[in-house]
């Protein structure tokens, strides 16, 4: 009996646990998932519709950085351009999409053109371009369209355009305007300014693209051109010379001329001054032999017969002649008047 009985409360107890446990299973089943679980599906609804938000905005964001611009497409066709750097905004993908096109400064080499000068000549030149993509909306989906947005294309079609104007260039130049020892003949800078007149509006109205600068980077000279180019400043430096040595002839006649003539003017000159001092001392002694002949005419005559006989008389010179005929009279008779002057005195 009292197993019976001990075993009927066991019974009974599992059996009202087993029914507690179904009852409260039923009752947290029943009241419990209600107030628990009922608000969580619309949390994490809000949580992901605020992350789908958050991904369409940063999708829609778009950064325009320095130094370039940003075409926005719809579609594939270009829109519209963004230009000022900073944040913009656009529609996501796939309705619109931004495109980077870089406006910095590039350069580009022609590469060895052969070309022709307008006497005939060969010369072998190098020219760069200092280009950038113009930076306005019109220019930039010019670039866009012409070339896809690749400068490295871009740069290749700017060097057929380069060569074709080193071309028609060179042909409205002599070689001696781009090769010569005189530094004045020399017209490279003409050459540059003619070369980008050539290409700067053809590579605006086609690819959007502003020529900055053109230069001749390197100029030579194939073996023909410079044996030409030899002899060529062979003959000038030849012309040259016999131009100054004719110049030196001529000057130097000139001077010549000169000095002669200056000459005969300070010889006549000198010839008036002399004959008028001749004649004056001739005045002048005239006038002493006349005074001289007033005081003394016998010492004036004794006088003359000596000048006349220095005159006639060299120590070269051999004479016969009769002493007693004048003037040798004086020599052998001597003068009267300095006898009878000097017999009168004691």
């Amino acid at each position: 009996m009292s197993q019976s009985h001990t075993h009927s409360p066991h019974d009974h107890s599992g059996h009202d646990h087993g029914h507690g446990g179904h009852h409260h299973g039923h009752h947290h089943h029943h009241h419990g998932a209600p107030a628990e679980a009922g608000p969580f599906p619309w949390r994490r609804m809000g949580w992901a519709l605020l992350l789908v938000a958050f991904a369409i905005a940063a999708a829609s964001l778009v950064q325009v950085r320095s130094g370039e611009a940003t075409v926005i497409t719809r579609f594939g066709n270009p829109s519209r351009v963004l230009l000022d750097p900073g944040l913009s905004w656009r529609w996501p993908a796939p309705f619109e999409a931004a495109i980077p096109v870089d406006l910095r400064l590039r350069t580009t080499s022609s590469g060895l053109q052969d070309v022709g000068t307008r006497d005939g000549l060969r010369i072998i030149v190098q020219a760069y371009v200092a280009w950038q993509v113009q930076g306005d909306a019109d220019n930039v989906q010019r670039f866009m369209r012409a070339v896809q947005n690749q400068p490295d294309e871009a740069a290749r079609q700017i060097r057929t355009f380069v060569g074709s104007a080193l071309e028609t260039t060179a042909s409205s130049f002599d070689l001696a305007n781009l090769v010569n020892t005189d530094a004045s003949q020399v017209h490279i800078a003409e050459f540059e300014a003619q070369l980008r007149q050539q290409i700067d509006q053809q590579l605006l109205a086609t690819y959007g693209v502003r020529v900055v600068q053109v230069g001749v980077e390197r100029l030579t000279l194939p073996s023909v051109t410079l044996t030409a180019t030899v002899d060529r400043m062979r003959a000038e430096r030849e012309t040259i010379a016999t131009e100054r040595t004719a110049i030196g002839k001529r000057e130097a006649a000139q001077i010549r001329s000169a000095a002669e003539r200056d000459a005969r003017i300070v010889q006549a000159d000198a010839t008036v001054k002399a004959a008028e001092i001749e004649a004056q001392s001739r005045v002048e002694a005239a006038q002493i032999y006349g005074r001289a002949y007033a005081g003394s005419p016998q010492l004036y005559n004794l006088l003359r017969s000596l000048d006349t006989l220095g005159t006639i008389v060299t120590p070269d010179t051999k004479l016969i002649l009769r002493t007693d005929a004048a003037p040798f009279r004086v020599l052998v008779d001597g003068p009267p008047s300095l006898d009878s002057k000097s017999g009168s005195q004691p």
